[in-house]
């Protein structure tokens, strides 16, 4: 099985669908899971995920920008 490669603080945002400072309050106020190489952020997209689900009950239509109408 691969390894899931690290993603950058950018890619995340984008993924996410958020600016850089609200994924800088999600770390250090929620717990995004995130880890800080030097000065740079890495994320796992996977840990990512998991933790939206698990911590704010995001959908997957939510996630996808989608409405469940």
């Amino acid at each position: 099985m691969a390894e899931e490669k690290w993603i950058s603080m950018e890619e995340i945002c984008k993924h996410l669908g958020s600016s850089r400072d609200t994924v800088k309050k999600m770390i250090k106020m929620q717990g995004l899971p995130g880890y800080k190489i030097d000065r740079k952020w890495k994320f796992k997209i996977s840990e990512v995920d998991s933790w939206m689900h698990s911590e704010n009950q995001v959908t997957v239509a939510e996630r996808r920008g989608k409405s469940d109408d």
